[in-house]
């Protein structure tokens, strides 16, 4: 049976001209606006996307069944995330007290085995407690006044982010950190560590007449340390536990770190100025230091991949492209924990996109969507039936 042309697929942007390159403009130059949503529903059948351009919205059950799923499916990563971070944080305090216990076992030792010193102890302990004074006004300074913005320093591994990141952040400085008020991060840290070392070298010097003296100052200083840098260790291991369950309730692998978590409140949209595309995609995570998104789909799993989620998952990894700038091997389509696939990102890849974004656009400026399948399924399985003019069923 031969699909119908049913009146009312009128262009949607009739302004619209080609451009050059097979892409469509509007009247401001800017190309006309395909989400990676917009590709899979056309995918699907244009009249679908039509529909839902038009203003009719999805109506199923499954529908909300999909968001509730999704929604439980970013708060497990977004908590993973948390949890692994929350490790790293830990650890890596831990490890800076650790630094500053074996620093103090040493002056133990030395203090307890070293002659008799051939400098004005008093006076070296005054210097170090200048310096310990300097450290932790710089520290203070640093964390009251926003001067990362007023000499306009960023770090430049943070350059690579995304638009708005979503509630998952790296520990201490966040995406962009660039301080402010009351905020401080690493270098501020490293000055209050450094204050605190020296201050406990300048008291124990007072002691340095009385080697025995100073030597249990320095052991019982250490002792305290090395309570402190295990109760840290304690809550990495407790964090490192709650990040190991839900990787597991999550199917998420070992050594994997989630960049961005899409909730569609607190997550920036992506956006491709070269050819209209933008999109959330579900997340994007690094593996072997790559940007790689990720697709969840939550209805029944298929033999193989949908050519509509196929390119749904390829416009997310243009979207990481243009973002980043560095462009992903690959992206995740996955089906619930039972499937999961990898689609290349190449070059026919990107050439595929193209030209289904060229067509979304093109049908845009001309209208003209049709239903473009004889299945009565698909059809039935439609969330826009309802309003459909062309319905099979």
């Amino acid at each position: 049976m031969d699909a119908i042309i049913p009146s009312g697929t009128e262009p949607t942007h009739p302004e619209a001209v080609v451009r050059d390159d097979g892409f469509w403009v509007n009247n401001n130059g800017d190309c006309l606006p395909v989400s990676a949503s917009d590709l899979e529903r056309y995918t699907y059948c244009p009249m679908s996307w039509y529909l839902s351009a038009t203003g009719h919205s999805g109506q199923s059950d499954s529908i909300m069944a999909g968001i509730q799923r999704h929604k439980a499916i970013h708060e497990g990563v977004s908590n993973f995330e948390k949890s692994r971070l929350l490790t790293m944080r830990n650890l890596t305090i831990w490890q800076w007290w650790f630094a500053v216990v074996v620093i103090l076992l040493i002056d133990t030792l030395a203090f307890m085995n070293i002659n008799d010193a051939n400098f004005d102890t008093q006076e070296f302990s005054k210097l170090l407690a200048l310096w310990s004074i300097s450290c932790l006004l710089i520290a203070v300074a640093a964390i009251l006044l926003p001067w990362r913005r007023a000499l306009n320093i960023s770090d430049p591994m943070r350059d690579l982010h995304f638009e708005q990141q979503g509630a998952v952040k790296p520990y201490f400085e966040p995406m962009g950190f660039k301080g402010g008020w009351l905020l401080g991060g690493r270098l501020e840290v490293a000055f209050l560590i450094a204050s605190i070392v020296i201050a406990l070298h300048a008291m124990a010097l007072q002691f340095a007449s009385d080697r025995e003296q100073a030597a249990y100052v320095f052991a019982v200083t250490t002792i305290g340390w090395t309570l402190l840098a295990s109760f840290r260790l304690q809550r990495a291991l407790v964090s490192n536990n709650e990040a190991q369950l839900l990787a597991i309730e999550n199917d998420i692998k070992s050594g994997t770190t989630v960049a961005y978590s899409d909730d569609d409140s607190t997550t920036g949209l992506l956006k491709n100025a070269m050819n209209g595309l933008r999109g959330r995609p579900d997340q994007i995570v690094i593996i072997d230091g790559e940007f790689i998104p990720v697709e969840q789909k939550t209805g029944k799993v298929p033999s193989k991949p949908h050519e509509s989620h196929v390119l749904q998952v390829l416009a997310y990894a243009s979207l990481v492209e243009a973002t980043t700038g560095a462009s992903p091997p690959y992206a995740l389509l996955r089906y619930g924990p039972e499937q999961l696939h990898s689609i290349s990102w190449d070059d026919e890849a990107k050439l595929k996109l193209d030209q289904f974004v060229k067509s979304v656009q093109k049908t845009m400026a001309e209208g003209g969507a049709i239903r473009n399948h004889d299945r009565e399924g698909k059809c039935r399985n439609c969330s826009r039936r309802y309003a459909c003019p062309d319905s099979l069923v």
